[in-house]
């Protein structure tokens, strides 16, 4: 557990506040950042790894991946207004 605090700690050294970063070696999540609010900071891992529907609006993007983007807006609105400090936030302003 100590092992794991110090790698997390370093991690968060390395880190610009509010600035989400790929993590390609994660085995499950595909995303970190370093959400700061005030004097609040707290480190957050959000996205499915090899997720095929992240990214921006594409131009030509079909019907259904419209649909796909609001239907994860939809259903995660109350968390992603919940600000910097939740994952769903940081989802949406990066993968979606």
């Amino acid at each position: 557990m100590a092992k794991q605090r110090m790698a997390g700690q370093k991690l968060k050294d390395s880190l610009s506040p509010n600035k989400p970063r790929r993590t390609p070696d994660h085995p499950t999540k595909s995303h970190v950042v370093l959400a700061k609010e005030g004097s609040k900071e707290k480190l957050i891992r959000f996205g499915e790894q090899g997720a095929k529907t992240a990214g921006k609006p594409k131009a030509g993007e079909s019907d259904k991946m419209k649909r796909k983007r609001a239907s994860f807006k939809a259903r995660h609105r109350k968390n992603i207004n919940k600000g910097k400090m939740s994952a769903a936030y940081w989802a949406d302003k990066a993968k979606w």
